[in-house]
């Protein structure tokens, strides 16, 4: 079982004015046994909160795998890929253009994401789109070696740190 910390980004929502679609669309493509969801939370469009929340979650070393939903687009808010990649050790930028190039056979639109995936310690830090058609297209490109690409990140810290 893989852990798994949802982050929404959105103002509004964290306002509690507009419901988390995204985080459900996640938390439907990734659910039990597979994930487990140990970490959740919706935050404002504010890049010092997002790096601040992907950087606390990846070092309390009890998170394997987080995804965002919110703040790709190219909105003046949308600061979400410039505040995960700050929180990032090393970008996995195959898993972002496969996510973009797949998703480009539904929509046009899909050119102007600016989604990252990276790394931070072991673990594997993915943003998404808000919509939830948008979460579930991308995953469902990435589904397939997302449980590889956590096992090469747990495998690497084992041998790096023995216990």
């Amino acid at each position: 079982m893989y852990r798994l910390a949802i982050l929404t980004i959105s103002s509004s929502g964290a306002r509690g004015e507009r419901e988390d679609t995204g985080g459900q669309a996640i938390r439907d493509k990734l659910p039990p046994p597979d994930y487990e969801e140990v970490r959740y939370e919706v935050v404002a469009d504010d890049a010092d909160t997002i790096t601040g929340r992907i950087s606390e979650w990846a070092d309390s070393g009890e998170v394997d795998l987080i995804v965002s939903t919110g703040g790709t687009g190219m909105g003046r808010r949308d600061v979400t890929p410039e505040a995960a990649v700050r929180a990032m050790d090393r970008e996995v930028p195959g898993m972002a253009e496969t996510m973009r190039a797949q998703t480009l056979k539904f929509t046009p639109m899909a050119m102007l994401s600016r989604s990252v995936v990276g790394i931070r310690g072991q673990t594997l830090i993915i943003t998404l789109p808000g919509s939830p058609r948008g979460v579930g297209e991308c995953l469902d490109v990435v589904l397939p070696v997302l449980p590889h690409a956590i096992e090469l990140l747990q495998r690497e810290s084992v041998q790096e740190h023995p216990r």
